[in-house]
C-alpha cells in the first residue's frame, strides 16, 4: 500500500494550535492509516493507506483533528512519488549550501503552485525561486527570517500552502521509504 505524508501549516509554533504527536498519531490510526509516524513536532505524519485522493484524504484529516483535537490547521497529503518527485525536482542543490535555507513550498494543488510561476523570474540578489512541477524551492541564502522572496512566496500563497526546510523534507522522505 502507498505511503502518504500530512504536513500541517503552523501547527505547535508558539501556544497557538499545540497538537501532541502521540494523539495525532492515534487520531491517524482511529481514521484506518497505519504505520503511522511523525517527525519532530511540527506536523509531520507519515502514514500508509489504500490508494485515495490526498485532498480527500487532507480534508478527511483536517476535521478530524478539528473535531476531536480542536485544532484547526491547513494539512497537505502528499504520496511517496510525490515527495520522491520533490526530492528530484530541487534545482538548487549545487548553489544551496545550507539545507535549513533551503525551504520547499507545497500546495493542496497545482493551481496554487502555478500562481507562484512568476516569482521564479523576479530578481531577489542572492536569493533564489524556482517553481517545479510538484514544489517550489526558496533559497534564502541570508536566512529565512531576512528573505523577501519568501515573504512573497507565502503572501502569494495565501494559506493555500506550507513549507519545509531541505533537511526536514529528506527526513520525510526516508521515513516514506523504510529509512529512519
Amino acid at each position: 500500500m502507498p505511503r502518504y505524508v500530512a504536513l500541517f501549516r503552523g501547527i505547535n509554533v508558539g501556544k497557538a494550535k499545540r497538537i501532541a504527536m502521540a494523539d495525532l498519531r492515534s487520531l491517524l490510526g482511529k481514521l484506518g492509516y497505519t504505520d503511522v509516524k511523525t517527525l519532530l513536532n511540527s506536523g509531520n505524519a507519515v502514514f500508509t493507506a489504500r490508494a485515495g485522493s490526498p485532498e480527500k484524504m487532507a480534508a478527511r484529516i483536517r476535521g478530524a483533528v478539528a473535531d476531536d483535537l480542536g485544532v484547526d490547521a491547513m494539512v497537505i497529503v502528499k504520496s511517496d512519488q510525490d515527495v520522491a518527485a520533490m526530492i528530484a525536482g530541487n534545482a538548487f542543490g549545487k548553489i544551496a549550501s545550507d539545507s535549513s535555507r533551503l525551504l520547499v513550498a507545497m500546495c493542496g494543488g497545482d493551481k496554487a503552485l502555478a500562481a507562484l510561476a512568476p516569482l521564479a523570474g523576479k530578481d531577489w540578489g542572492r536569493e533564489r525561486v524556482h517553481v517545479g512541477k510538484h514544489a517550489a524551492y526558496i533559497w534564502c541564502a541570508d536566512g529565512i527570517l531576512e528573505s523577501t522572496a519568501l515573504g512573497a512566496l507565502m503572501k502569494e500563497l495565501a494559506g493555500g500552502g506550507t513549507t519545509r526546510n531541505w533537511a526536514t523534507l529528506g527526513k520525510i522522505h526516508a521515513l516514506m521509504t523504510g529509512g529512519s
